[in-house]
């Protein structure tokens, strides 16, 4: 059901919105989370080699992760232009933005297929893979980007939903794919035994056919929106206008995993059970930052649409509302994180070492107590995007980045190679690493904060995200 934000109580319409998203989140997160369970728990005969399976499952996800972020960034910088587009009630533009950014984002998608195809084994290799699950990692990173289509049609199509106010649909769909995706992992890995390809093969099908459907609902959706005159299929004007947001979203998203795979290299040349310590913990920690992001998303639609209609005092009664449902939100990641972090890391394995479980544990411990930090962080973000005021966007997120790959690479010990001289690091170990993620997001949240409450965003939202109305 299409959804006008700029209409009702601020606090109702969010709370009502964001509720299935965040649920669809949840859904999400869980078939990501059984990927590594069953791969940890079923793959071969002995506890080593579930260890091996899923520290080779995990060495590739910051590169999986880039992908994800990259459709991430398309889907948001096409949601708020559609949102604001919607917001001003131009159905017209509206309907051309959707399938210009449909066309533009299948393009972008073949091009990231074929290249990651082919430079696979040099990105593992890069990352400095260990020789013992380098194989596996591989062909579970082969797998998953041949489904790159599937990926980016499926977020796009999503994120079409979400910014006409719709994040009903979205949900239904993520619960099919969701349990899909697990009784494919179960069955392809136990009776089939497969190994970790058959943990990509069932998130390729189930993706697939999740993306197939939600096309297909999304241009059964659009037709009942009535319009004077038929729009057109692709404009080069509103590539360029999606593109004023999108590109942005995308670096921001981008920088970010980039930097994650820079952080994973770093691991990576430690040991496999630190790499399989590491994985089960940020598979954790991504199920609780993409909750916060998630209502980070709805904040963003819900102002989108405001700005478009021109109500901007709005905003910041939906960004209260926002805060009260990150804080609700942060409670249960709290509890479980730090209050039963053993057992939360002890599902990813049938018998884990110790060493594997010190490790997650420590980083559960670490982060878990920042949470509401980066909440506030990304809820500053959801703001700045959703108001087209791209640059603010930027330099909020981008300082994310820089000081958790710095930190990090300052807190672990490493060499430096200077000519025929090695200078041996001075860092603190994975212990000292794990602070990197609470500094960053402590910092970075001081500047998205600051770019929100300036509000500079007010005077140049739509004019900035929209340009002139040409098709």
């Amino acid at each position: 059901m299409i959804t006008d934000l700029t209409k009702g109580r601020p606090s109702s319409l969010i709370w009502r919105f964001t509720l299935p998203m965040l649920i669809s989140i949840i859904f999400q997160q869980m078939y990501n989370i059984c990927d590594s369970v069953i791969a940890g728990n079923f793959v071969g005969s002995a506890p080593i080699d579930g260890e091996l399976a899923l520290a080779a499952v995990g060495a590739s996800y910051p590169v999986t992760m880039l992908f994800i972020q990259v459709a991430n960034g398309i889907n948001g910088g096409c949601a708020v232009v559609i949102s604001q587009l919607f917001g001003a009630k131009e159905y017209v533009r509206m309907k051309t933005a959707v399938s210009t950014s449909l066309i533009t984002t299948l393009a972008l998608a073949a091009i990231l297929t074929l290249g990651g195809l082919f430079f696979c084994d040099p990105i593992m290799t890069a990352l400095n893979t260990p020789a013992d699950i380098f194989a596996d990692s591989a062909l579970y990173l082969r797998i998953y980007i041949a489904g790159l289509p599937f990926l980016f049609m499926y977020n796009v199509c999503t994120g079409i939903f979400t910014a006409l106010g719709d994040s009903r649909t979205p949900l239904i769909f993520l619960i099919a794919s969701s349990v899909g995706n697990i009784i494919l992992d179960l069955i392809m890995v136990i009776p089939m035994q497969m190994g970790v390809a058959g943990v990509a093969w069932a998130t390729f099908i189930a993706q697939g056919v999740s993306a197939v459907l939600a096309a297909a609902a999304l241009f059964a959706r659009l037709k009942k929106v009535k319009t004077t005159h038929k729009n057109p299929i692709f404009s080069p004007h509103m590539l360029k206008t999606v593109s004023r947001i999108a590109i942005p979203t995308i670096c921001q998203q981008s920088f970010v995993s980039v930097g994650n795979l820079l952080i994973q290299g770093l691991v990576n040349d430690m040991d496999s059970a630190v790499l399989a310590g590491y994985s089960s913990a940020i598979k954790l920690n991504t199920f609780a930052v993409n909750a916060m992001a998630c209502i980070s998303n709805g904040i963003s639609s819900f102002t989108a649409q405001n700005i478009g209609a021109g109500k901007h005092e709005r905003v910041p009664q939906g960004y209260k509302a926002g805060m009260v449902f990150t804080a609700i939100c942060v409670v249960p990641f709290l509890v479980c994180y730090l209050g039963f972090s053993e057992a939360m890391i002890g599902i990813f394995f049938s018998e884990p070492s110790e060493e594997a479980l010190r490790i997650g544990v420590s980083f559960l411990r670490a982060a878990s107590p920042f949470y509401a930090v980066l909440g506030i962080k990304l809820l500053s973000d959801g703001v700045l995007k959703g108001a087209g005021a791209m640059k603010s966007f930027m330099t909020a997120t981008f300082s994310d980045l820089l000081l958790r790959v710095a930190l990090s690479y300052a807190l672990v010990p490493h060499e430096t190679v200077i000519g025929a001289l090695t200078v041996p690091g001075a860092g603190m170990g994975f212990d000292g690493f794990l602070w990197a993620w609470p500094i960053g997001w402590g910092l970075s949240a001081m500047m998205s904060l600051w770019c929100y409450r300036r509000g500079n965003w007010r005077d140049t939202a739509f004019s900035e995200a929209l340009g002139s109305k040409k098709n």
